[in-house]
């Protein structure tokens, strides 16, 4: 035994002894002695017991790798087998319906098509802005200068003048509602010193984003060759902006306003805000090649969807192609957000520092589903009646089942909010000792 443990032992002997020699009786002594013997024999078993519970524990993590493995296949299998929104008579080359929350794909038909997708494009040259602007990196209002280059852009515009200064926020909502791609160039600039700093930028942020179909040469959607995405990459944007930055809809919701002292109007291109029910946003777009382009949100009921639509032949089929899938979303489907019936209470936990441990759910109990599966949801939830110590922080410690009759909508992981050390040596003899001479 090294010598700094043979200090501590000598030094708990002679406390012990101390401690007994004011006691009387040779049973309370023999007693003792038994307390501490028992107490010395069973670590070994217990360190045992722990090794076990660790082995259990990696072939459970082991396991659910492999759930989650399968869950993915299934999901994609799922997806092949969506109906195919030709059944709706949605009039585009490409189209898909996601929802905001769980960010499922309702439907879809040739989403990962790449196309060119116009003015949509700026959803990616917004996002950027709004985040920069979360970040405290740029404010509302900041003033920005138009560079000559940017005045040059052409098509939808608000004609600004070469140095002409106007506020992020009068820029952003020129961009919003009238599509206006001097500002959409002139913020750019502003933001990252140049049109191709900030191109480079929005092709980071695609890739961040998991938009695999995706090839971003400027940040308005004027026509240019390999200037390319999809309808699911415009709505993993589309999701991005509205999801994590909702002050987006103080511009998307406008339909009309004026800029320059009430001099200047503007009327959204999207028409849907005026005439759907609910319409939240987002982006319209056209050119000869891309023909018609919309990515649409819109929310009722605290559900919020996407719908985009890619390429269709005329303005009128790509606002009723959005609202058919629109329409269908919300006559279909449901989004509840599932809780415990009841308060979770604490787990016991052996040979633990703290006696329990409080458990949590872990990550988003939002469910999406059938309307008439959502009517007919019961929660359960599942929790292990006692834990060895020790346990890790976000350990699972059971789960929320979230069923419809006899389907699973989700299982949601119950999980430890934080770890419970195990016991020491020294900390047992301690507690035995505690218990022996004070009562607890």
């Amino acid at each position: 035994m090294p010598a700094k443990n043979n200090i501590r032992s000598i030094r708990f002997s002679d406390e012990l002894a101390e401690l007994i020699d004011r006691q009387q009786g040779s049973s309370f002594t023999q007693k003792f002695e038994n307390l501490v013997t028992r107490c010395v024999w069973e670590l070994p078993a217990r360190e045992r017991e722990l090794e076990q519970l660790e082995e259990r524990i990696q072939k459970k993590r082991e396991q659910l790798r492999r759930m989650s493995a399968q869950a993915r296949e299934l999901s994609e299998t799922l997806h092949e087998l969506l109906p195919r929104a030709e059944a709706l008579a949605v009039e585009s080359q490409a189209c898909l319906l996601m929802e905001k929350t769980t960010g499922e794909v309702l439907y879809a038909v040739n989403e990962h098509e790449q196309l060119e997708p116009a003015s949509v494009t700026k959803i990616m040259t917004v996002l950027l802005v709004m985040e920069a602007i979360d970040a405290g990196t740029l404010r509302y209002d900041d003033m920005v200068t138009a560079s000559a280059y940017a005045c040059s852009m052409g098509g939808s515009q608000i004609w600004l003048k070469e140095n002409e200064q106007m506020s992020v926020e009068d820029m952003l909502k020129a961009v919003c509602v009238a599509s206006a791609n001097d500002c959409s160039m002139a913020l750019a600039e502003h933001l990252a010193g140049s049109a191709e700093a900030f191109v480079e930028r929005m092709n980071q942020r695609a890739g961040e984003l998991g938009m695999n179909d995706t090839n971003f040469l400027n940040p308005t959607g004027l026509p240019a060759q390999g200037h390319v995405t999809s309808a699911y990459d415009i709505a993993l944007m589309s999701r991005e902006l509205v999801l994590n930055h909702p002050d987006i809809r103080r511009f998307t919701t406008i339909w009309m306003d004026t800029l320059r002292n009430g001099e200047f109007g503007l009327s959204n291109t999207n028409k849907l805000i005026r005439f759907y029910q609910g319409a939240t946003g987002l982006k319209t777009g056209s050119t000869d090649n891309a023909l018609y382009c919309l990515s649409a949100t819109a929310e009722r009921d605290g559900m919020e969807l996407i719908a985009v639509i890619l390429k269709s032949p005329t303005s009128t089929q790509r606002f009723e192609g959005a609202k058919t899938l629109l329409n269908y979303g919300f006559a279909a489907y449901a989004l509840a957000q599932a809780q415990p019936p009841q308060p979770l209470q604490p787990i016991p936990v052996d040979m633990g520092e703290e006696a329990c441990v409080t458990p949590r759910l872990e990550g988003s109990a939002s469910i999406l589903a059938a309307k008439e599966k959502v009517k007919a949801m019961e929660v359960r939830v599942e929790l292990e009646e006692r834990l060895d110590a020790p346990v890790e922080a976000g350990q699972q410690v059971g789960r929320m089942v979230v069923a419809s009759g006899d389907e699973t909508l989700a299982e949601v992981p119950v999980v430890a909010e934080r770890a419970v050390a195990r016991l020491t040596y020294w900390q047992v003899l301690e507690r035995c000792l505690r218990t022996a001479f004070l009562g607890g």
